[in-house]
């Protein structure tokens, strides 16, 4: 069995890409527990917190954009690599250059997309149902997060391309060792 070394003093990208997954989990961790107090309160108590599908849904699309920014820098979304697997090293890279550069070009028209819709949800002034709140601050943290994978994808390409170690150090730091 070998080890395979990190290196061990993160830089300031390697800090940010590690916060942005935390925020991440932390997101997870928000709509998790959400969910098991809303289940428990109605179940034993009777009693529905107020506004608590509206903050389910509002949150979970928090998650989502949150999750597609930690996902992104670490190549660890759903992939289909018939292609990839048979081919050699060079082309394998040529293909998770271009692969990342369509991901980039995506993930920039949807933050597009998403600025637009925090926007016109602030203009509509949009509330949520029982307590009133207005929706459009959820809206705008999704969007921070997608704004994020952008920045994360952009620097996964600028590695993909100039610094390709670092990319697969990351990526035996997160595998297990066999």
């Amino acid at each position: 069995m070998t080890e395979h070394t990190v290196p061990t003093s993160p830089n300031l990208m390697d800090r940010f890409i590690d916060t942005i997954e935390w925020i991440a989990a932390l997101f997870i961790g928000i709509v998790a527990a959400t969910v098991f107090i809303t289940v428990m309160m109605r179940y034993f108590f009777n009693y529905s917190i107020p506004d608590a599908y509206d903050f389910g849904m509002l949150l979970l699309g928090i998650l989502i954009f949150w999750g597609i920014a930690a996902t992104s820098y670490r190549g660890t979304h759903i992939t289909v690599d018939l292609i990839w697997a048979n081919v050699g090293p060079r082309w394998q890279r040529a293909i998770d250059i271009f692969a990342t550069l369509v991901l980039l070009f995506v993930v920039i028209v949807q933050t597009y997309t998403l600025y637009d819709k925090v926007s016109s949800t602030y203009d509509s002034n949009i509330l949520t149902f029982d307590l009133r709140l207005p929706v459009w601050p959820f809206f705008a943290v999704a969007w921070i997060g997608d704004a994020a994978a952008v920045l994360l994808i952009i620097v996964r390409t600028y590695r993909l391309i100039f610094h390709p170690e670092l990319i697969a150090a990351n990526q035996h730091a997160i595998k297990p060792v066999e």
